[in-house]
């Protein structure tokens, strides 16, 4: 009996076929994932560039909402006269930057509660950007009241007559700070400002122990700004703020009015602070290749708060006591052509700020960084208002 075997089977170009029709569905399938990953990692970085742009754009924000917080609308005098250094502001690494103080009506010069930093930082991809400083009072710092004389509790202090040295009871939150009330006790390096019905002045805590905080005469190391410059020739010290006539610059006696007799009596009733200076800029030395927003707290260490930074772009609305408004001001003084009025940094009213960031890789579709940038605007609280009646606020 013979067996038939089936010899059926595909044929060479049956084969043929199938393979293809295969590698055509599984390349599709691969080009569909591929680009999956690709719209996925191109999200990811614009999440992260927008993460990064909210958060450094949010803080930037809120310092800028603060400035002048406490603080007259001219400033805070600062040491100046003849043979006073110069007040030193923090920047860039690399640079060496000093404060150009603005004149009041007396001509008393002071340290504004906001300076302009145009084309002061880096340039990115060519194009330079800006820095700010302001100044304003530490919302979280309970205010003292310094009293000249006799020995002090509670939320007082003792100020010594040359002003060298302020006295706390040894439970002072100034001394040991306050958890609950989110208080940090003033450390080396903290601003204080001092306040009282003839002015204000800056000094800076240069040491402390139990019960003082102590302001050693400039040049200090501790001292990093000058403000300690405790000197009977110069205005804007605290001497100055004695008498109302201590540092009178319209005096027959220029440029200070301080006798011996101002100089050892005791101090009037003074409102004690914790000041805040606060700096932004890009930095792109600690990193290079990768500018980050920084920003500076008097001049402890830089914290980083946002990268990678292509653009930091400032401009101000101003107003002047005559209620004349010009808008986006880059730099100050700034004398308007028709007006001949001159501007300076006392008259910023609003903020135009614009911030821009990148990825911080390369997206593969594009071949190239995913950018996103923001502009917003800033009323700033203590600054803002106008007098109707011709006077700035």
């Amino acid at each position: 009996m013979s067996i038939h075997r089936g010899e059926d089977g595909f044929t060479i170009t049956e084969l043929l076929i199938s393979t293809t029709i295969m590698l055509l569905v599984t390349g599709a399938a691969l080009t569909t994932f591929k680009n999956g990953l690709n719209v996925n990692e191109t999200a990811s970085q614009l999440a992260d560039a927008n993460q990064n742009l909210r958060a450094g754009t949010n803080q930037l924000v809120r310092d800028l909402m603060m400035a002048g917080r406490i603080i007259a609308g001219d400033g805070v005098p600062a040491p100046s006269g003849t043979g006073a250094l110069a007040i030193k502001r923090p920047g860039p690494p690399g640079t060496s930057l000093t404060f150009a103080l603005v004149a009041d009506d007396n001509g008393i010069l002071n340290l504004p509660s906001i300076t302009h930093g145009y084309h002061l930082g880096p340039s990115i991809i060519g194009s330079p950007t800006d820095m700010i400083t302001i100044l304003t009072v530490d919302e979280f710092m309970p205010t003292l009241q310094g009293q000249g004389a006799g020995t002090p509790t509670g939320l007082q202090g003792t100020i010594a007559p040359d002003g060298s040295s302020v006295t706390f009871p040894a439970t002072s939150p100034w001394l040991v700070g306050d958890t609950v009330a989110d208080t940090q006790p003033i450390n080396v390096g903290d601003i204080v400002l001092f306040k009282n019905a003839n002015g204000s002045a800056l000094q800076v805590v240069t040491s402390k122990d139990a019960t003082h905080i102590n302001f050693a005469q400039s040049p200090d190391p501790n001292d990093w700004f000058n403000f300690n410059q405790r000197s009977a020739a110069y205005t804007g010290t605290v001497y100055c703020i004695k008498t109302v006539s201590a540092c009178d610059s319209l005096s027959a006696l220029p440029p200070s009015n301080v006798t011996n007799a101002v100089l050892t009596m005791n101090f009037p009733p003074t409102s004690l602070s914790r000041a805040m200076m606060v700096t932004y800029y890009v930095d792109n030395t600690t990193t290079p290749g990768e500018p980050r927003l920084t920003r500076v707290i008097n001049h402890f260490a830089p914290q980083g708060l946002a990268g990678v930074v292509e653009d930091l772009d400032i401009t101000y609305d101003l107003v002047d006591p005559l209620s004349n408004s010009v808008t986006g001001i880059t730099s100050m003084p700034y004398t308007d052509p028709v007006t001949s009025v001159t501007y300076t940094n006392n008259m910023i009213k609003k903020i135009n700020l614009h911030v821009g960031v990148r990825s911080e890789t390369i997206s593969k579709p594009a071949q190239d960084y995913v950018r996103n940038h923001i502009t917003t605007a800033v009323d700033v609280r203590s600054l803002a208002s106008i007098s109707r009646y011709g006077q700035v606020q």
